[in-house]
């Protein structure tokens, strides 16, 4: 030891680089996840623009079946029903 520091010196001394040591152990944690979710991204970017995008005005075309006036009806009472319980 030092004969012209005192011991308060030195614990601050320490304390300080005690919390010097943290700061940076959190800033290096931070950089790499960071560049972690970065490289997710990009992952993300290069596998989505592998997927070929449709071509056509609007996708694919629209189903629809045509009902007869007995499954219109039953269609109809169904949603009476539905409606009325709310």
């Amino acid at each position: 030891m030092l004969p012209a520091v005192s011991i308060l010196q030195l614990i601050g001394f320490a304390v300080l680089l005690v919390a010097i040591a943290t700061w940076v152990a959190g800033l290096v944690r931070l950089s790499r996840r960071e560049r972690a979710e970065a490289s997710g991204r990009r992952r993300r970017q290069q596998l989505l623009s592998s997927v070929p995008r449709q071509t056509g005005p609007g996708g694919p075309p629209s189903e629809s079946v045509e009902l007869s006036a007995a499954e219109r009806e039953a269609f109809a009472g169904l949603v009476r029903q539905l409606t009325s319980r709310s």
